[in-house]
Order: structure tokens, then sequence, then C-alpha cells
């Protein structure tokens, strides 16, 4: 998968003209966790990745300089920082949406977790 960066983030986005899906991920304007039943394989085209190579373990931190959180909304898209530093972008082919994709690993679970790009949210950092 080619490796992404805030301009080919933002450009994807930009040429994404989505309107509503009515697949099982649903709206997912801020991060939203799901089944991998429920994520619609047949449907998704993989546009790259925001994941470093060269870096083994990337870094936790997140980036919040106006205060949001993690599952907020309006959150900065902020790709050297957690979780966007661990995603796979992808285009559904039937709404056109743009999704950022990755998979949390606790201790004892392991979570898929999905947000739809909002190329005014991508910020460089």
């Amino acid at each position: 998968m080619e490796k992404m960066n805030q301009e080919s983030l933002q450009e994807a986005g930009r040429q994404a003209r989505a309107h509503a899906c009515s697949c099982a991920l649903g709206p997912c304007p801020g991060w939203e966790s799901f089944t991998e039943e429920r994520w619609p394989h047949t449907q998704m085209r993989p546009l790259g990745t925001l994941r470093d190579p060269a870096l083994y373990e990337p870094t936790t931190e997140e980036y919040h300089p106006a205060g949001t959180r993690y599952e907020s909304a309006d959150a900065p898209v902020a790709i050297r920082f957690f979780p966007y530093n661990r995603c796979d972008v992808f285009a559904c082919e039937r709404c056109a949406r743009v999704l950022m994709r990755y998979t949390e690993f606790g201790g004892y679970y392991v979570d898929h977790r999905v947000r739809q790009l909002d190329p005014a949210l991508v910020v460089q950092s």
C-alpha cells in the first residue's frame, strides 16, 4: 500500500463526492468501533496508508491543541500522531466516502475502528 502524506490525504478527501451510505458502518465522523463482519470488504478500495514503514512502534501520543478528544467529530487529523499514524485509508465505492481504519490492540481485546475523513480537519503536525 502506498504511503500517503498530508497533501495526498487532503486531496483524496477533496476529490471524494461523498453522499449518504447505507452500509453497516453507518456515520462515523469521529472514531467508531466496528466488528470485522461489518466492514464492507467488497466495496472498499485501498487508497494508501498513513503508517511510516521506518517506525517499528509509532507514538501513542495524540494531538489536540484545541482541547478536542480522540472521539470528537472535530478532532484534528494529524498523521504523525495516534491513531492516524496506524491507519490505512480506503474509499467506499458505493458512497465515495474516504475512511481511515486502524485496529486497537489491548491486553485482551482487538477493536477495529473507523473514521470518515473530513479534509478540512487535516493539519500540519
